[in-house]
C-alpha cells in the first residue's frame, strides 16, 4: 500500500508539471489474485491512461493490466493476477475482466 500511495504522489507530481514520466506499476499487489469486483464496471467510458490503470489495479486487487486495442483478440487465462481492458475505437474503456 505505501509503494502504491508513494506512485499516486509521484504521478501527482509529474501531471502537475506538465511533463510525461513512465510509471511502473510491478509489483503492486505481489501475492494476490485479481479479483472480478463490481467496480471495475464503473471504469466503463473513461479515457486510457496511467493514472486509470492504477485505479482499476487497485479496484481489482490485480497485479497487471493489459491493455487491448479495438478490433485486438486475446486469450483470458483464468487465474491470471492480471486484468484485462478492452478498448473501443476511441481509446476508452469498454470492459474490464480478470484474466
Amino acid at each position: 500500500m505505501r509503494k502504491f500511495l508513494i506512485l499516486c504522489v509521484l504521478c501527482g507530481s509529474a501531471a502537475a508539471a506538465g511533463t510525461k514520466q513512465p510509471v511502473s506499476i510491478d509489483s503492486v499487489w505481489t501475492g494476490t489474485k485479481c479479483q472480478q469486483t463490481v467496480a471495475l464496471d464503473s471504469f466503463k467510458g473513461q479515457v486510457a491512461t496511467t493514472d486509470l490503470a492504477a485505479r482499476i489495479m487497485m479496484a481489482s486487487r490485480a497485479h497487471d493490466v493489459r491493455w487491448v486495442a479495438y478490433g485486438q483478440t486475446v486469450k483470458l487465462k483464468a487465474g491470471a493476477n492480471r486484468v484485462t481492458v478492452q478498448l473501443d475505437r476511441e481509446n476508452k474503456v469498454s470492459s474490464a475482466v480478470c484474466g
